[in-house]
């Protein structure tokens, strides 16, 4: 059972008694008067009161309005003491006008008060003093000790309008709605006992839990200890497996262009003097950004032409600078949007094609490279081909190596062959989907 629950329903339930019990005497009120009035015998009915009493229309439409101010003020939150008094101070105000209007013939209103005091408020000594107060205030607003100070009609009087068996019948139902409200208030105060005592016992038992786990948490901080040690260990590994990987893309890649274009340089000396300047000046500019490449590498492990440009210009000046260095006739397709990805997905498109013309052109010996990148569906494939001498048993070195490794990282893959040249197949999960995102 949710006590807490069922203490918020209970506390509705009174709140629609009390108005129930407010609009039935002040209907019973106004239609007195207002029978008095018709029949003309008003002078009897001032002659059993010390006061004018208020017009009968305005009775229910006072008490009401009353009421849903006494309501409102019932939701306001209180944040500290000072504004606590002064709620309850305005709601016992409230209420006791409610009282004066229907002839304190109810007072059932004050236990509304105190219900709501009890549940709302933080357990302290002020709420403590707020009940005393509160349940003082509830015994002294009562018909006898208030009506010959303030000479208000008692409800009998208003009642002496019916017969004796309607009058009898009023009063008793009038009755039993006080005593229901007393008995509401009696169950809501059980469910509050019975919700604090399950707190206390939810709370001893969230300190043996505790207690419990003591040892096995001293256990766990150990086990945790040794797995950061062991964590820590397998990442300066991966960290240097990278920084390794790395560098031979770019020192292999930059050295392929170097070596190459040297030995064009030795075979075009004697015949073509200029082109071979031409030549010498294309392998130094290849050298310059092999070097800034290392320093990057080391520095950020991040290609320098990332830095600089997308990956679309990227990929055209590392193509281009390989054919400026070596000769080699390189044809470069994509039909796929290469604004989107992000630095580590763009690191490894530029790396593979940066390994796959490096290999082809050292160990393949090739002259043509033929380099398509496209999307089909949701992945990203890059197809590398050369007519280089090809392998009919591939050995993985570093470099298929390390590719495999980087686009598994991805959840890609990587595929080749050695027959008729040299083939490799790259595929790219696209992560951002089919939507296309931009990148500043």
């Amino acid at each position: 059972m949710d006590e807490s629950r069922y203490s918020g329903y209970t506390l509705v339930v009174m709140k629609n008694l009390n108005l129930f019990t407010i609009l039935y005497i002040a209907v019973i009120m106004s239609s007195s008067l207002s029978g008095y009035i018709q029949e003309n015998s008003a002078l009897a009915f001032l002659a059993k009161v010390d006061q004018m009493p208020m017009v009968g229309w305005k009775v229910p439409v006072v008490s009401m309005g009353l009421y849903i101010a006494f309501l409102l003020v019932l939701y306001l939150q209180s944040e500290s003491n000072l504004s606590l008094f002064l709620k309850v101070c305005l709601e016992l105000a409230i209420s006791f006008y409610i009282s004066y209007v229907i002839g304190f013939s109810y007072t059932g209103i004050v236990l509304l008060i105190l219900a709501d005091t009890m549940r709302y408020f933080p357990k302290s000594r002020a709420r403590l003093l707020f009940m005393v107060f509160i349940s003082i205030f509830y015994l002294l607003i009562d018909y006898n000790l208030l009506s010959a100070y303030y000479g208000v009609a008692p409800l009998e009087a208003y009642l002496g309008y019916y017969q004796t068996e309607i009058s009898s019948v009023l009063l008793g139902l009038k009755n039993v709605l006080n005593s229901l409200n007393m008995l509401v208030f009696l169950v809501y105060i059980i469910l509050l006992v019975r919700m604090q005592f399950s707190e206390k016992e939810r709370v001893l038992a969230l300190n043996e839990q505790l207690n419990a786990t003591n040892e096995e948490l001293r256990c766990a901080n150990m086990q945790l200890e040794e797995y950061a040690k062991e964590s820590e260990k397998a990442a300066e590994a991966r960290e240097r497996n990278r920084l390794a990987r790395e560098i031979h893309d770019t020192l292999g890649h930059a050295l392929t262009g170097i070596i190459t274009g040297i030995e064009a340089c030795t075979t075009l000396m004697d015949v073509a003097p200029e082109a071979t300047k031409e030549q010498l000046k294309a392998i130094a500019e290849v050298a310059r950004q092999g070097v800034i490449d290392v320093r990057r590498s080391v520095k950020a492990l991040r290609p320098d032409a990332l830095e600089k440009f997308n990956l679309e210009k990227a990929l055209a000046q590392a193509i281009q600078e390989m054919k400026r260095a070596t000769n080699a006739e390189i044809s470069y397709q994509c039909s796929a949007k290469l604004n989107c990805f992000d630095e580590d997905e763009e690191n490894i498109i530029y790396r593979i094609v940066q390994e796959c013309i490096t290999n082809s052109i050292r160990h393949g010996k090739a002259s043509k490279i033929q380099i398509q990148i496209g999307r089909e569906f949701e992945i990203l494939k890059i197809c590398i081909k050369d007519n280089g001498i090809g392998c009919s048993n591939v050995h993985k070195g570093f470099g298929l190596h390390h590719m495999e490794e980087r686009l598994d990282l991805l959840g890609g893959s990587l595929s080749y062959h050695g027959e008729d040249g040299f083939a490799v197949e790259a595929q790219l999960p696209i992560r951002w989907g089919t939507e296309e995102k931009k990148h500043d």
